[in-house]
Formats: C-alpha cells, structure tokens, sequence
C-alpha cells in the first residue's frame, strides 16, 4: 500500500475520533443538571396536570355512546320528576300597544339521569357547556304565549351543564322572551296589570315528565334593581296547574305572575293637566264683553281644536280597545265642556240680536205714537212714561204719572237722548200690560246668562272632578 494511502486514512481516522469528542462534550454541557435539596430552601412538589396524564374521554367517562339519549331516564317507567327554578335578570319593556311584555331570565331544570352516573373518589360534579347537550337528553320546556325568544350567543351560548356523580343534573340557560299579555284598560291609566310567563313541556305529558317548582316561592328570584319607567312592580309568585289539549293530553304547566302598576304623575303632566287647563280657558269667555264676537269666537274654537289634539295623541299611543277607558271618560267630558263653553256663547249672541231687534222696533213704535200724541193735556187717567234703552223695569214704573208739562223743564239734552212715550193706561188691559213688563225683562236681562254661567260651568266640573278619581284611585 502506498504511503500516502495510509497517511489519508490515518487523517480520517483521527478526524472521526475528534467529531466523537466533540459530540460527548456538547451533550453534556445541555443536559439539565439533577435537582438537589439545598440546605434552607424549602422542599416544592409539582402538581401533575390531570388532562394530560388522563387518557379517558368524557364521552367514555359518561358512557354516552353506551345509551340511547333520544328516550327520556326510565323510559316506560313513572314520570320523570324535573324541578325548575328561575332567576329574573331585567323586565325590559311593557308595551300597551302590542299587548306584550319582554323578559331576560336565567331558566334552571334539575333532573336524574342514572346513565350519566360515572365513578369518582372525590364526589365532584364535572360542568360542561353547550356542546354536551346536544349529545344527551334534556327537558323540552318552551314559552307558551311566546312571541319571540332566544338563548343569548354572546361570546358562545349561555348555557351549562353541570353532572354530579349519582346521574343529577343542573341544566342552565340564559333566556330573552317576549310573551303576551292579555291588558285590561277600563282603568287606563289608574290601573294595574297582571302579567303571566307560562313554561310547559311541549311532547311529554304528565304521564312522562312531571314540572314542578324546585323550592316553591323560593324557587323565583328577582334582582332588587328592576325597575321600570311607567310601572311599579308590586310583586312577582309562582303557580302550577295542569293544562288540557283535546288531542295530546294533559300536561303540567308553571306560571311566573308579576302584577304591575302605572305611575299616574306623567299622565297627570301630560294628559290632565292640560285637559283641565283648556276648561277652564274656555270660561274666560264669560267674562269677555258679549259684543266683542271675534275674541270669543277665536277662543272657544281654539279650546276645541286643543282638546281634540289632546285626545288625538292619547288614542295614537293605545291599543284600539272596543271599551271606554278612563282617561276617555275624562277627556270626553271635558270635551263636552269646551264645547258647552261655544254653545253658551252662541245663545248669549242669538239673543242679543233678537233683543236689539225689539228695541229698535219699540223706538220705532214710540217714535209714531209721540207723533200722533204731541199733548196730553186735559186728560184724566192718562200717564206718561219716559223710556230709552237702557232703563230697567223699576226705571220704567218710575216713570208713570209723568206729564209733558212736567218733562218741559228738563235739559235740553237730557230731552235729546230720552223718548217720551204717552201710554194710555185705560184703554190697556191689565193682563196685557203685565205681560209687556215681564217680555221685556227677560229681553232686558238676556247678558245674566253669562253671570250664571261663571258659576255653573266651574261648579258642575269640580263636582265631576270629585266623583271622576273618588271611583278610579
């Protein structure tokens, strides 16, 4: 072999023992030192992390894939006994126009399920969330009466499901339901309303699945924070009772009942007050001159108009009930009045016209009669009467007995303003001239219909006022 040949293997040979070297001592400068107990530092064991050394499924440890969960626990047996409890978290608004109410609750069943027992040292429950539910069976409760509902999905959904070693299980979910409520607005809006939240199971009769409240009244609780804009809420039980349907049977139904009352002082701003403001604006008209027709007439239309805008809105924001509520009974009397208010005027105007009618065809009269009787001398039984159109009946009998003789010596412009009227009382029957007397009084005194008026409109609305809340509060 020739020398070079052994000299290039004796390099490779070496080189090999080198890289050998090299690879024991890299090997042993990054393994991690042995733990030692060092003198005053105190001993630490580690806690093992049980997911990682457990090798068991939940499905395995559940023995889910063992049963049938499309069949209810003892299927064939008794009736599966399921408490409910409920946790109300906010009533989020009552409308009247829709007949409706929504709530947001935490809604909790309580069962046994022998085929979801499972082994444990320690007797702890194991919680779970919506995934598992799909994979096992749970009471079908709905919402009877509802509208519209949801399980809330924010960030996942709101549901839990806690599994205690003997099969019970806690079944939780946080619900928003919308329900009916059947209102009752005769006493609108003195009233008060009773709402109802109905749960049932929607295939298993009584015969398979029995409801029952967990704790009783205990079993609804509510969160002291609740509160809403327009009502008062007095009070919120529980009631159970069985339900009927001709074609599946009977089944056991819950009740969550909560009675409501509105609070009046809005109403008292924003529909009475005004209302009574506007009656007694119409009144102010009784103390306007009874010539001045344009200040009268503007304010009662406005009155009317007013009114009728007031009832426009409180119909508008109501549902179209085929009764008579409260607030209309109020709001239509007043209307009533306003409207009396119009009427009184119109009649104190008609007869004012037909007053100063009569007055200018007696001036007329007296003026023909003074013509044709320019003395009165020399006769007996015979009076004269002064008369212009503002004396009263006491004025007028004042006069009589006057002569011409007598009316001479007045002023000359006295004489110019007043009528003498020569009245024959001889050849005037009694009865006639009495009837002449009371005629014109009634004509004279037509504007004592807007002095009794200020009396009687104001009282007749304060006694209906005393009726209309001594039978609604």
């Amino acid at each position: 072999m020739p020398g070079y040949v052994r000299f290039l293997l004796l390099l490779f040979c070496l080189i090999l023992i080198g890289e050998s070297r090299k690879h024991k001592s890299r090997k042993k400068r990054w393994s991690a030192p042995a733990e030692t107990h060092k003198p005053g530092t105190p001993l630490s064991k580690k806690v093992s992390d049980g997911t990682k050394t457990r090798k068991v499924k939940t499905t395995h440890l559940l023995r889910i894939d063992e049963h049938d969960f499309t069949m209810r626990p003892a299927f064939a047996g008794p009736a599966v006994p399921v408490g409910v409890d409920v946790q109300v978290e906010s009533l989020d608004s009552i409308s009247e126009v829709d007949m409706d109410f929504t709530m947001t609750l935490y809604l909790r069943h309580y069962w046994k399920d022998e085929r979801l027992a499972f082994p444990s040292g320690t007797n702890k429950s194991m919680t779970f969330d919506g995934r598992l539910v799909k994979k096992i069976w749970v009471p079908d409760v709905f919402f009877v009466h509802s509208k519209r509902s949801f399980i809330h999905d924010t960030t996942t959904d709101n549901i839990m499901l806690r599994v205690f070693p003997d099969g019970h299980v806690l079944y939780s979910l946080r619900v928003t339901v919308t329900a009916a409520c059947n209102m009752d607005f005769s006493r609108f809006p003195l009233d008060s309303q009773t709402c109802t939240l109905e749960l049932e199971s929607y295939a298993y009769t009584d015969e398979d699945l029995m409801l029952y409240w967990k704790s009783g009244d205990e079993s609804l609780s509510t969160d002291d924070r609740i509160s809403l804009s327009q009502f008062l809420i007095q009070k919120f039980h529980t009631t159970s009772r069985l339900a009927f349907y001709s074609s599946t049977g009977w089944y056991n139904r819950l009740y969550i009942n909560f009675t409501l009352r509105r609070h009046i002082f809005f109403f008292l701003l924003q529909t009475y007050f005004p209302a009574t403001l506007m009656v007694m604006l119409s009144w102010v008209s009784f103390w306007i001159d009874r010539r001045a027709v344009p200040a009268r007439v503007s304010l009662g239309i406005t009155t009317v108009l007013t009114m009728s805008t007031i009832i426009t809105g409180v119909n508008a924001s109501m549902p179209r009930v085929s009764y008579i509520k409260a607030v209309d009974i109020y709001l239509w009397v007043s209307f009533v009045f306003v409207f009396l208010s119009v009427l009184e005027y119109a009649a104190v105007n008609y007869l004012t016209t037909v007053r100063d009618g009569k007055d200018r065809k007696l001036r007329e009269k007296a003026r023909e009669q003074s013509q044709a009787l320019p003395c009165t001398c020399g006769m007996s039984h015979t009076r004269t009467m002064m008369l212009d159109g503002t004396y009263s009946e006491a004025d007028a009998n004042s006069l009589a007995g006057y002569t011409r003789a007598s009316m001479a010596a007045e002023d000359a412009s006295e004489k110019q303003e007043r009528m003498v009227v020569h009245l024959s009382l001889d050849s005037e029957p009694t009865g006639t001239k009495k009837k002449g007397i009371r005629g014109f009084r009634i004509i004279q005194n037509t504007h004592a219909i807007d002095t009794y008026s200020r009396m009687i409109f104001p009282g007749a609305y304060i006694l209906f006022n005393l009726i209309y809340w001594c039978v609604y509060c």
